[in-house]
C-alpha cells in the first residue's frame, strides 16, 4: 500500500481526534514507526490493521470512520491537493462522476507508483448511477461515499448515496442525482494560487 493512503488515515485521525489518539492507535496496530512516510510503500496488511485499531480505540463504527475519512480528504484545507485532483474531472457533478473511471491514471500523473482502487461508473438512467470499487482492502466503498458526498457539496449538487455491499473484492455504491444545481458550488480555478 502506498504511504500516501496510510498518511491520509494518520492525518485524519490527528486532525479529528488528536495526536495522542494517533499515538495509541499506532501502538495498538504494532507499527514499527508511529508515523507513515508519504512516499514509501507498505505491506497491504497494515492499512486494515490501522483501521481496525482506530475504530476500536476511538469507539466509532468502521463505516462512519471510513465515510468521514472520505469527506475529510475533500473538505479539509490541508488536503486541497486531493480536491484539486478530483475537480479536474469536470465542470459539474455528472462530468466528475464520469471522470472517476480514469482517476487512477490521473493520480499516477502526480505520483507514479500510487495504486488507487479501480473505479467503474455505470449509468442506469439519466440521474441514476452505480460505482463499482475494486480493492483488496474492504471499506473503500465507504470512503467513496464520504468523498462523493463532499464532492457533491463542492459542486452544489444534491445526491443520495447507498452502499450496495461487498462481494469478493468488489464494493458497489448506488448514486441518485436528485438535483444537479441544488446550491451554489464552491469556486474552483484551474491554476493553483501561491
Amino acid at each position: 500500500m502506498h504511504g500516501l493512503m496510510n498518511k491520509a488515515i494518520e492525518a485524519f485521525v490527528k486532525d479529528t481526534y488528536g495526536v495522542d489518539a494517533w499515538r495509541i492507535i499506532a501502538k495498538s496496530a504494532d507499527l514499527e514507526e508511529p508515523t507513515f512516510e508519504a512516499m514509501m510503500l507498505y505491506d497491504v496488511a497494515i492499512t486494515p490493521r490501522v483501521i481496525a485499531s482506530a475504530t476500536q480505540i476511538l469507539k466509532v463504527d468502521q463505516t462512519d470512520f471510513l465515510q468521514n475519512l472520505g469527506t475529510y480528504l475533500v473538505s479539509q484545507p490541508s488536503q486541497q491537493s486531493v480536491r484539486r485532483l478530483l475537480r479536474f474531472g469536470g465542470v459539474d457533478f455528472v462530468d466528475f462522476l464520469y471522470s472517476l473511471d480514469d482517476l487512477q491514471d490521473r493520480a499516477r500523473l502526480a505520483v507514479a507508483d500510487l495504486s488507487l482502487p479501480q473505479l467503474e461508473l455505470r449509468e442506469h438512467t439519466v440521474n441514476q448511477f452505480s460505482l463499482t470499487v475494486r480493492s483488496d482492502i474492504a471499506g473503500f466503498g465507504h470512503v467513496m461515499i464520504g468523498l462523493l458526498t463532499a464532492m457533491a457539496d463542492d459542486y452544489g449538487a444534491l445526491v443520495m448515496l447507498e452502499f450496495g455491499g461487498r462481494q469478493a473484492n468488489v464494493e458497489t455504491v448506488a448514486i441518485a442525482l436528485l438535483e444537479a444545481s441544488f446550491a451554489v458550488g464552491n469556486s474552483f480555478d484551474l491554476g493553483a494560487r501561491a
